[in-house]
């Protein structure tokens, strides 16, 4: 029996964003928010709803009655970006996670779900990394502000369930790309960014281009519509308190599960993937003096995939996709 029903009234927090749109799509296709089934997408932007507001979330709540909830929203960057506003990263995350699980909590949601990253692992975490690394080791410094704030909020779900029996999970993703990806030249992440530097390169005829880091890292990557499958299936058939959920190695039930494709990639092989697709040809410079960040991180995914599911769209297919995609907004720049 499914945990939700069609006729349910799901609010999706950052629904604009690349994971919160994906997730809105796999809603749709699985026959949620139409009015044939009675049911409801509730996808305020933030001209609508300040997730940092308290008051204001809690009004909204008051007026539209959320019975499922999604929090997709945050604040996310690149490197860079976290290096460059560690306090807004912290905060502001940790802001909007206690608002909409606190408030979500206070009244009364049928289910939430709290979308977290991969970042949340230690550094040097045994690879593939299982769900029981966390919090067994030091953070990647880059990003740990991020990190700290997305523990947190694995944590606020972990406390409600365990005291009060407030049915909230967390899915882990790994590293998301596809449609609504940020393409900022600063504040972007590495599929990103690459795929705008290759294609720009390749558009204007450019004859190299500059990487950060050795190349060498090992990441792993999952297509964000893939992403929005799990989060379907998760609120649908994930029930951390049943005979049959998945068990830490000390046997206790969990209520966050890793997301990811099960396979990584050197962003240096990733690298030459994109200059094919997008028809690169000339030269690409690495610089050492740019941090490399994680050298390997690769999610350990058995327990969501013993559940049920499993990602569909490999690397090829949806990196070809997606590069196809940004070079024909280049060209529509010039019509």
């Amino acid at each position: 029996m499914k945990k939700i029903s069609l006729h349910e009234k799901i609010f999706v927090a950052g629904s604009r964003g690349m994971a919160g749109s994906a997730i809105c799509r796999a809603l749709k296709k699985h026959g949620y928010g139409t009015n044939t089934n009675r049911g409801e997408l509730l996808t305020p932007v933030r001209q609508e709803l300040n997730l940092l507001d308290s008051n204001a979330l809690n009004n909204w709540f008051l007026k539209n009655k959320p019975t499922v909830v999604v929090l997709a929203a945050g604040k996310v960057g690149g490197i860079l970006a976290n290096s460059n506003s560690p306090t807004e990263f912290l905060l502001e995350n940790i802001k909007i996670q206690t608002n909409v699980i606190e408030t979500s909590w206070r009244f009364g949601v049928k289910r939430l779900l709290f979308l977290g990253s991969s970042c949340i692992y230690p550094k040097f975490a045994h690879q593939p990394i299982s769900e029981d690394s966390l919090l067994s080791g030091p953070l990647e410094l880059t990003n740990q502000w991020y990190a700290i704030a997305k523990i947190t909020g694995i944590k606020l779900c972990k406390s409600l369930r365990t005291q009060y029996g407030f049915d909230a999970i967390s899915l882990m993703p790994t590293n998301l790309y596809g449609p609504g990806d940020n393409y900022h030249p600063t504040n972007s992440h590495v599929m990103a960014s690459l795929i705008k530097k290759f294609c720009e390169a390749s558009f204007y005829s450019i004859k190299s281009v500059n990487c950060w880091g050795s190349g060498t890292p090992l990441r792993e990557f999952l297509h964000v519509d893939d992403l929005g499958e799990a989060v379907v299936f998760a609120l649908e058939n994930w029930d951390p308190s049943s005979k049959n959920a998945p068990l830490d190695n000390s046997g206790v039930p969990l209520d966050f599960l890793n997301v990811g494709s099960g396979k990584d990639i050197s962003i240096k092989d990733l690298s030459k993937k994109i200059a094919q697709f997008s028809g690169f040809d000339g030269e690409v410079v690495w610089d050492s003096t740019k941090p490399d960040g994680t050298p390997k991180k690769q999610l350990d995914c058995k327990r969501i995939n013993n559940l049920g599911w499993n990602a569909q769209i490999n690397l090829d297919e949806g990196l070809k996709e997606t590069v196809c995609n940004y070079m024909a907004k280049l060209k529509q720049t010039l019509e």
